[in-house]
């Protein structure tokens, strides 16, 4: 069986136009934001569960079947399947990859990456939000093959992120691997991640600007990296 994980609904409607053959799993989190350090998967299922209903109003019930259902698949994997995972180069799409790798690396599924090629240097952390059917099929064709070493090293992050474990971070940012393009770049961000998005913003404000609109565009040109919606800047702005 061929799955391709995809990074949001967004990215739903066009890959479905695009023909690629494969079974569509929706990664519908956000590890960027909340608790994540609980052990046991079924732990984090819960731990994730209940911070998404205290933080947006969610139902449980519709966080397991919609979100812990979708990605929960991915341990359920045989040998011959294959899974592609499509997903950005920012932190918040790199958190959400290296649990999807994680969660892999106790299979012994083939597993690819699939990039939003062709982007300029400058909008590199757009991912493939303009990308249409076409793009997708080009990006498919050119994507990476994860070797059991990648795979480790996404796991190694994920549990370094989520425990704050900064040294860690800093020492596996040196790993040079095709399958984690800016990696050295991502990891900064994600040991900054506790002051430098909240200084951006309010260095933003300070100008005077209210306009929740203008302040987002201008936190995605100064703090792209960090792959946040509009959900985490109005958290942000909340503090």
């Amino acid at each position: 069986m061929i799955y391709h994980v995809l990074p949001g609904d967004a990215q739903v409607e066009e890959f479905n136009r695009s023909g690629i053959e494969g079974r569509v799993i929706v990664c519908r989190e956000a590890l960027i934001d909340g608790p994540i350090d609980a052990d046991a998967l079924h732990e984090f299922w819960e731990q994730r569960a209940r911070f998404v209903v205290a933080s947006h109003g969610s139902d449980e019930i519709e966080y397991h079947e919609k979100v812990a259902g979708e990605l929960i698949l991915l341990t359920e994997l045989e040998s011959d399947d294959e899974v592609n995972l499509w997903f950005e180069y920012e932190l918040f799409c790199s958190v959400n990859m290296w649990f999807c790798l994680s969660l892999l690396s106790e299979t012994e599924a083939t597993v690819y990456r699939v990039e939003p090629i062709g982007l300029d240097v400058e909008k590199r952390w757009d991912g493939f939000a303009f990308f249409d059917a076409d793009d997708l099929r080009a990006c498919a064709e050119l994507r990476t093959k994860l070797t059991a070493e990648d795979i480790e090293l996404g796991t190694k992050l994920w549990n370094a992120y989520r425990h704050r474990d900064h040294t860690a971070l800093r020492d596996l940012s040196k790993t040079e691997s095709a399958a984690f393009p800016y990696l050295a770049e991502v990891t900064a961000a994600a040991i900054d991640q506790d002051i430098e998005p909240l200084e951006v913003v309010r260095s933003i404000t300070a100008t005077g600007e209210t306009d929740f609109a203008k302040i987002f565009a201008e936190f995605k040109k100064r703090a792209g990296v960090y792959g946040y919606g509009d959900v985490q800047v109005q958290k942000l702005l909340d503090l």
